[in-house]
C-alpha cells in the first residue's frame, strides 16, 4: 500500500507543479519559493535541533499562535521551525512572528523531499497542528527518531471516510505518534484511523486558548465611534462562494427595517475578495473596502474587508457574528474568535469541521443555527432588534470560551515528556 501511494504522489507531481505556477500567477513572490516544496532551502546552522510546528494555512497558525508562545517561553533557547502549504499561511506566520521563527513551506510527501526537508532541518520534535498525515514524512520522523505529535487534532466523519483507501499505510504510518485530540469525538475517529489507543489523549482544542487582544476591543471600540455606537453592524466572516451573495440578500431585508445597517464581510480566501466586491456593487450597495477606505463612513451600506489577520477587531465593532463556512457543505471555521469578544454567533447547517464547539456554544446558548440561507436575514433582524438577547447570548459565548480553556497547559505536558524521553 506504501509503495502503491508512493506511485501515485510521484504520478501526480506533474500536477503539483501546474499548481504552483498557478499560485506563482496568483501570489507574486511565491515562484521564488518553489524550490521549498521539493526540500530544497537555505537554512542557518543554528536552526538544527530546533522544535518544528507544521500549520497548513491562516486557521491553522492562528490555532498553533498560543502553542508556539509557550514553546518559546518554556524552551527559549530552542530554534523554532514553523512550516505551512499556503501562501497566506506563510505571511501569517510573518505577521505573527516575523523573525522570531524559521517559515520554510513543507515539501511534497515524495520521499527524496520529505528526507532532504529532515536532513537540512534536523528537529529534536515535530509538532503537527490538526489534521495533516503524510505517510512517507512520517515513516522518515520514525527512522530518524524524531517524535511526532499531532496536536489540536480533529478528524470530521468525512475525512475519515476519505481516508478509508489508505487505511493500512495510515495505521502503520501511525504507530508510535501521539495524538492530542480536541474532543472524545476526535480521539476515537483516530482510533478507527489505527492510531495506538495509548497514545491518543484528549486535550481540548488550542483555539480556546487564543489571547484575547486588547488592541482588537480598543480598535473595534474606535471603530464604533466612528461609524456611531448605536448603529446597527453585523458581519459575515470567512464566508465562501455562495455565502457572500447569501449574506448580501439578508442584508437588503436587514435594511428595509433598519436603513441605517452596516454589513461587514470577510471572505475566506484572498483570491476572492475581487470577486465579492463585484457582487456588492452588482447589487448597488453603497460600498467601502478597507484596502481602498479604510473603514467605512455613514453612508456605506456594506464594507468588504479585503485583508487578512484583522478579523478581530471587526468581531469587536460588529453586534451579532455569522461564521461562514456553514451554509455550504465546507464545514463551518472558527465560532471562538466571535465567542471569544462576546458576540452572539449564527452559524449554518454545516459544522462538522468544529462539531463538538459549535453544538456546546449552540447548547449554551451563546449560538444560534440556521436550517438555510433563507433564514440568515430575519434571524439577524432579531438580534439587530433585541439588545437583551444579544448581550445574554455574548455573555453565554464568552462564558463557553472560558470554561474550555486550558489545552495549551496540557499540550505543553505531553511536549515536555517526549522531549525528556
Amino acid at each position: 500500500m506504501r509503495y502503491l501511494y508512493t506511485l501515485a504522489m510521484y504520478l501526480a507531481t506533474p500536477l503539483l507543479v501546474l499548481r504552483l505556477l498557478t499560485r506563482g500567477v496568483r501570489y507574486g513572490n511565491y515562484h521564488r519559493r518553489w524550490p521549498e516544496r521539493f526540500g530544497v532551502f537555505d537554512v542557518p546552522a543554528a536552526i538544527h535541533g530546533g522544535l518544528w510546528v507544521h500549520a497548513v494555512s491562516v486557521g491553522e497558525v492562528n490555532a498553533a499562535e498560543p502553542l508556539i508562545k509557550a514553546l518559546k517561553r518554556d524552551y527559549p533557547n530552542a530554534p523554532l521551525v514553523v512550516t505551512t502549504v499556503t501562501p497566506t499561511g506563510s505571511a501569517r506566520v510573518q505577521q505573527l512572528f516575523g523573525g522570531e521563527v524559521f517559515h520554510v513551506y513543507l515539501p511534497y510527501d515524495l520521499p527524496f523531499a520529505v528526507k532532504r526537508f529532515l536532513r537540512r532541518l534536523r528537529p529534536r520534535l515535530a509538532l503537527i497542528v490538526e489534521t495533516e498525515i503524510w505517510p512517507n514524512l512520517y515513516f522518515a520522523c520514525r527512522r530518524r527518531g524524531i517524535p511526532l505529535m499531532i496536536v489540536n487534532a480533529r478528524l470530521s466523519e468525512r475525512s475519515l471516510r476519505g481516508y478509508r483507501p489508505l487505511r493500512a499505510v495510515l495505521r502503520s504510518a501511525l504507530r508510535q505518534v501521539r495524538v492530542a485530540a480536541q474532543s472524545r469525538t476526535d480521539a476515537a475517529r483516530y482510533r478507527l484511523l489505527g492510531a495506538d489507543p495509548g497514545l491518543i489523549t484528549v486535550s481540548g482544542n488550542l483555539k480556546f486558548d487564543m489571547p484575547v487582544p486588547y488592541d482588537a476591543v480598543r480598535e473595534g471600540e474606535a471603530l464604533r465611534q466612528r461609524w456611531g455606537r448605536l448603529r446597527p453592524v453585523w458581519i459575515a466572516a470567512s464566508t465562501h462562494e455562495g455565502e457572500e451573495l447569501a449574506a448580501l440578500e439578508a442584508h437588503l431585508k436587514v435594511l428595509k427595517r433598519l436603513p441605517d445597517a452596516l454589513l461587514l464581510i470577510a471572505a475566506r480566501h484572498p483570491e476572492r475578495f475581487r470577486a465579492v466586491e463585484h457582487a456588492v456593487r452588482s447589487l448597488g450597495f453603497s460600498l467601502a473596502t478597507r484596502s481602498g477606505d479604510g473603514v467605512p463612513g455613514a453612508v456605506h451600506q456594506v464594507f468588504v474587508i479585503d485583508s487578512m489577520g484583522e478579523l478581530m477587531p471587526f468581531y469587536a465593532a460588529a453586534d451579532v457574528a455569522f461564521v461562514g463556512g456553514s451554509l455550504t457543505p465546507i464545514g463551518g471555521h472558527n465560532v471562538l474568535e466571535p465567542a471569544a469578544l462576546s458576540r452572539p454567533v449564527l452559524v449554518g447547517p454545516h459544522t462538522f469541521n468544529f462539531e463538538e464547539i459549535t453544538l456546546t456554544l449552540l447548547r449554551e446558548g451563546g449560538g444560534e443555527r440556521l436550517d438555510d440561507s433563507a433564514e440568515l436575514g430575519p434571524r439577524v433582524l432579531d438580534l439587530l432588534g433585541d439588545r437583551e438577547r444579544r448581550e445574554r447570548m455574548g455573555r453565554q459565548a464568552r462564558r463557553v470560551f472560558d470554561s474550555e480553556r486550558g489545552a495549551v497547559r496540557r499540550v505543553m505536558q505531553l511536549v515536555d515528556g517526549l522531549l525528556q524521553e
